[in-house]
């Protein structure tokens, strides 16, 4: 397979990066509960031990300790971390029976199930979470009802907390949703007007074609034969650009005013690329395979690719280099753009760059893969599938 590396000013190669290690079970910011719980339990049965002991036995620092790990699984198990720490909660009440029964521990975990679960699980979850640490008292400095009532009021405050929270994020999902189908909406316009456009390039092709033949069936019949070839060849094409056409419309949106501009394509990739150099992010491109004339549609899908990802490179990936990659296949196209900056991509800003090029991707029957690379930087690659002998003018 032939492969060309065209490099433009200020540009470098950036390698392909392979698979990393596995990532740990846990994020930061569990991490980062955890300990923040485990903190303000310790002091808070510090405090209440220097109060009704005169001294902090050891035994409750391990076991409470012990209590925040189940934390750093609250995402993947919020049941189970519940109910680790709640019998973490009952072995220290029953070691060292103390006043301090619904800590910080225990909110951190009831949340987390408030927050995942529906109310099969949730009321169960307050019930067990709010009794538990009652049981095992056996010396009582206050009447038991004040402890009764505390942690049924500090179970409340959690459900209340966890409860308003759900309703902002259905409301902050249900907004992106919104947002998602009017960016979808606006980019299967522009995908509209960019086909409307080319559609009338090759009927207008057509008709200069019909024009020739006619001219010269007379005097020169091998000039008209050639003429006709390319028409039948026009007319083909236009059908299937045109039958694109309307699955872009499908959804009724009204017809907006035809640019005038002819529509770029893969030829005009080298002009993008110098253009991503001189604002800033050295880039270069590399072609591999047997170039051949592409279909109008998917040169420019292509061309839309690399704009939408170098675009999202300059403003995420910070300081960074990107490579452009074109791959001609028997069967296909595919187009890899990659950077090596410290940013996370597209995922950074709305995604909507992303919800563009994937539309195009989707009407040509093709695949799009973006997301980060576990070496650094951000990774958009695309296959666009063409049928045998299919493609473009020459």
């Amino acid at each position: 397979m032939a492969t060309t590396t065209r490099p433009v000013s200020g540009a470098a190669v950036v390698q392909e990066a392979g698979p990393g290690g596995d990532a740990l079970p846990w994020t930061r910011n569990d991490g980062l509960v955890a300990v923040g719980a485990a903190v303000v339990d310790l002091i808070g049965f510090t405090l209440t031990s220097q109060v009704e002991r005169g001294y902090a036995p050891p035994v409750g620092f391990v076991l409470l300790a012990v209590s925040a790990l189940p934390l750093l699984a609250r995402r993947r198990a919020p049941v189970p971390t519940l109910a680790a720490v709640l019998l973490a909660g009952l072995a220290l009440n029953l070691s060292v029976p103390v006043s301090q029964h619904f800590n910080a521990t225990v909110v951190v975990a009831l949340y987390t199930v408030l927050r995942s679960r529906g109310p099969a699980v949730a009321v169960p979850a307050v019930l067990v979470s709010v009794t538990l640490p009652l049981v095992g008292q056996t010396s009582w400095p206050r009447p038991p009802l004040v402890d009764v009532l505390g942690n049924g009021s500090a179970g409340l405050l959690v459900v209340v907390a966890a409860t308003v929270m759900n309703h902002w994020q259905r409301d902050i999902e249900a907004n992106r949703r919104l947002l998602a189908d009017r960016a979808v909406a606006d980019e299967r316009r522009r995908i509209a007007r960019e086909l409307h456009d080319i559609v009338a390039h090759h009927i207008t092709t057509m008709q200069l074609m019909a024009g020739g033949a006619r001219a010269h069936l007379a005097r020169d019949p091998e000039v008209a034969r050639e003429a006709l070839i390319t028409l039948e060849g026009s007319g083909r094409m236009a059908l299937r650009e045109m039958r694109q056409l309307l699955d872009v419309l499908r959804a009724g949106e009204e017809p907006e005013e035809v640019p005038a501009a002819p529509q770029p394509g893969v030829g005009d990739l080298e002009r993008i690329v110098a253009e991503s150099c001189r604002v800033g992010l050295p880039t270069t491109l590399e072609l591999r395979g047997a170039e051949r004339p592409l279909p109008p549609s998917v040169g420019l899908t292509v061309f839309r690719i690399v704009q939408e990802a170098l675009t999202n490179a300059r403003k995420y990936a910070g300081e960074a280099r990107a490579s452009v990659r074109l791959t001609y296949r028997p069967d296909g196209v595919e187009v890899a753009v990659t950077d090596d900056g410290a940013g996370t991509g597209p995922g950074t800003g709305s995604g909507y760059g992303l919800v563009g090029m994937r539309e195009r991707v989707v009407l040509h029957g093709g695949t799009l893969r973006a997301g980060p690379l576990d070496e650094g930087g951000f990774r958009v690659s695309a296959r666009l599938p063409l049928a045998p002998g299919e493609e473009g003018p020459r």
